[in-house]
Formats: C-alpha cells, structure tokens, sequence
C-alpha cells in the first residue's frame, strides 16, 4: 500500500484503510513539510511534470499517464501522535456507534454541534489508545498470535458463531478477519500495558476499606427509602430569567418561613403550585432508591435526615422545596461480609484515577497533532 502525507495534512492512499492507527516512517513524517503527493493503486510512480515546451503538433498524441484511469483517494490525517498518525476515514469509522444518538436530535444546527462534539471526544480516545500502545512497545510488552487466536475463539464461543458467520459478521461492519485479529491484538496490548505498567501502583489499606464502611455507615448509601414532602413552584417550558428569578424568591420566602419553625405542610397548603399534592401538605410518598422519575434528585434527597428541608431545587416542571418526614434504614452486613466488595471497589475507583494521571504524564511527553479542523 502506498500513502505519502502533503502539507495539508492530507494522506494520499491508493486503496481504504482498514487499521485504526497507521505508523509513520521518518520520510513520512518529514513529508507533513513536502507539497501534496499523488499515488496511485499500483507501485508505479507518476512521471515527473514536464517543464514548458511549444505545443506539439496536432497529429501528436500524448502519451498515456501511467496513472490513467486509477482511482485515487485522498485522506485527512486527523492527529499525529508521536510515529503514528490517525485518518479521518478512521475517525469516523470509530464515530459509526455513537452517531444514533446525535440522530435523534431534530434540530439540525444542534445535532451538527452534539456530532462535532462527539468527533472530539472519539479522536481523543483514539488518541489516548495509540498512547498506551506506544508505551507497550517501549516496555517491550507484546500480544503473541496464539493469544489472540485464543481471544478470537472466546469471542466466537460466546456469540456462538462459526468462522462463516463471524466473517459475515466483520464484513458488515467493514472489517476483514486480519483487520479485526490487529484491533483485537491492539486491545489486549492496550489492557496488559495498563495491567503492567499501572495495576501496581494502586495501593488499597485495610484503612481505606474501613474508612468506606464506616462512611457508608453514616451517610446516604445506608438509606434504603425515604417518604417525602414537597413545595412545587411552576415554570413554564421556556421560562425567561425574570420568570427564574421570582420563583427562586418565592422558595427563599418558603425556605425562610420553615427555618422559623413554621409548619411545612401549612405553608404546602399555602403556596405550592402542585394541585394534587397541597391539600395534603405536598405529601408524596415514600421513595425507594433508585425508583425517583429525576434520577438527579436521589443525591438530594437520599443524603436528608429525618427533619431535613432542602431547596430550591431544579425539575422539569420548575422549582422544589423538598421536606424528608421519614428515613428507613437497611441493614448494613458486618465489615467482615462487605471487606472484599469494598476492597474490589476502592481499587477500581483508584485504578481509573491513577490510570488517568498516568494517561496525563503519557500526553505531555508526547508530540501530538490534532487536524480535526
């Protein structure tokens, strides 16, 4: 296969490319600097331009380019990491997955910024996968074929599909079977370098698992149900901040009435909006975790004790004051049942954390070239 890369940042390639990351020789690197160059499917090289001469005469024929009738592509180089580069046709071929929930969005101009936004966010990840793969290297860590072939069974066993229908499978999504063996032995490169080169400086204290069970002990995760009272103040669909604004005021007025030691249900009765509910002093039930209809509120209001007002707080019909009457507990398992889960948790919390820093110190050593635009 032939690539060459011109100023633009433009690889010119005479046939698709079906690798996520393509590495780059110090020829091509330096062509980043050179004019565009064409090539073409064959290993022939284009004639050199011909300098100006008279025309020939009319009965002349040119001589056919060696190129004629060759079909060729031009790519965008999206970033440069280090010796490695990635195209666009790669970019968005990595970009296929997530493009369904961009569709969903009517408005064109917004869908084209959520799209916009999401090409970022692949061709980082893509990039911070050539990351760790260059760091394998360096460490000398490799995939052997066997490894990956053992991979490739596991994958075929569990979707119970045959070699037949796992090639029908890849072809659909525009993969060969050696196209799919390189991302997957990419994949399992990506998790041994991490495994090796990360996985050991995460370090969990018998401590820190104790330090856990006992904030679980005295905070929200302890808190199995709540029943729950609230001051609704309604918004319209697009309110205007005028509108915000008074009912942010009309809440601290409410707030301020409660923290005098007025009665919540006599003031729901009063000023709550919510129809249904004032007559009985904004009573709503009792919650279990995880069954509230705005997921964002289970913070809120699983973190309240017994007594506890907070407000006001956002919802899709306006502004809440909410009032927690009653808190039922479950029953935490002794330390010694719960060591092990908690143990298993802090290091996958760490592990992403200190992955993370090391991701960090992997980009700042690294020369890297983003062409998105």
């Amino acid at each position: 296969m032939n690539l060459a890369v011109n100023a633009a940042g433009n690889a010119i390639v005479g046939s698709a490319v079906p690798m996520f990351v393509r590495k780059l020789s110090l020829v091509m690197v330096l062509a980043l600097l050179a004019p565009a160059v064409a090539v073409a499917d064959d290993k022939d090289k284009a004639p050199p331009a011909p300098t100006a001469s008279p025309a020939p005469p009319a009965a002349t024929k040119a001589p056919p380019s060696p190129n004629a009738g060759k079909k060729i592509i031009f790519e965008r180089v999206v970033a440069v990491i280090n010796d490695a580069i990635i195209l666009r046709s790669e970019l968005e071929a990595r970009m296929i997955p997530v493009l369904g929930e961009a569709a969903q969005i009517a408005d064109l101009k917004e869908r084209e910024r959520r799209i916009e936004k999401l090409r970022g966010q692949v061709l980082d990840e893509m990039v911070s996968e050539e990351l760790i793969v260059q760091a394998a290297e360096a460490s000398k860590i490799d995939v052997e074929s066997a490894e990956v072939q053992a991979a490739l069974d596991e994958i075929k066993t569990s979707n119970n599909l045959d070699d037949a229908a796992l090639a029908q499978v890849l072809a659909a999504q525009g993969y060969t079977l050696q196209n799919y063996k390189q991302d997957l032995r990419r994949q399992i490169l990506r998790l041994r370098a991490v495994n090796q080169l990360v996985a050991p400086k995460v370090q969990i204290t018998d401590e820190d698992i104790r330090a856990r069970y006992d904030q679980m002990a005295r905070r929200s995760e302890s808190v199995s149900a709540v029943k729950l009272s609230h001051i609704l103040f309604k918004l319209p669909e697009h309110p205007t901040e005028q509108q915000i604004a008074e009912a942010k005021d009309k809440a601290a007025q409410a707030m301020a009435r409660i923290s005098a030691g007025e009665d919540f249900a006599k003031i729901a009765g009063e000023v709550s909006d919510d129809v249904s509910t004032k007559a009985t002093g904004g009573e709503l039930g009792y919650f279990q975790r995880g069954s509230m209809a705005n997921p964002e509120w289970e913070p809120v209001v699983f973190a309240m004790d017994k007594g506890d007002t907070r407000g006001p707080v956002n919802g899709p019909q306006g502004l809440h004051v909410f009032h927690v009457t009653e808190v039922q507990k479950s029953n935490l398992k002794p330390f010694a049942e719960m060591k092990e889960q908690l143990s298993r948790e802090l290091r996958r919390k760490e592990m992403d954390k200190v992955t993370q820093t090391w991701l960090e110190e992997l980009r700042k050593k690294a020369y890297i070239d983003i062409k998105l635009q």
